[in-house]
């Protein structure tokens, strides 16, 4: 958690809760401009909200939620010879499973950070 002169602590859950708010819309029916981008939508909040929350500040269920999502955005070994971005490229290589694990992972989070 961040600290200022003035204010004392601030918490970083309020923004993980709205980015994963967001990754959790990104996810929903329907997917006007597909599936994969919105997968690729729904990583690249998940990446906002991720980016001040250290894992101290999690327990054991958020601990392995952040893991499947990182394991499911990393995109070593992906090519892009589309332009798409790896994001996008990566979201087209998910199974269905994989798609499922996603979801659960990103509206356990949301709720998660949310009751934080």
């Amino acid at each position: 958690m961040r600290q200022t002169a003035n204010r004392g602590i601030i918490s970083p859950f309020p923004y993980a809760a709205e980015k994963f708010a967001a990754a959790r819309r990104s996810l929903m029916l329907p997917h006007s401009a597909g599936e994969a981008r919105s997968i690729a939508a729904a990583f690249h909040e998940c990446l906002l909200g991720l980016k001040d929350i250290r894992s101290e500040d999690l327990d054991d269920n958020a601990s392995m939620w952040v893991a499947k999502i990182q394991q499911m955005m990393d995109v070593t070994g992906i090519e892009d010879p589309l332009g798409v971005g790896t994001w996008e490229m990566k979201a087209r290589q998910l199974s269905d499973a994989d798609k499922i694990e996603l979801r659960n992972s990103v509206d356990e989070l949301a709720f998660w950070f949310d009751r934080q």
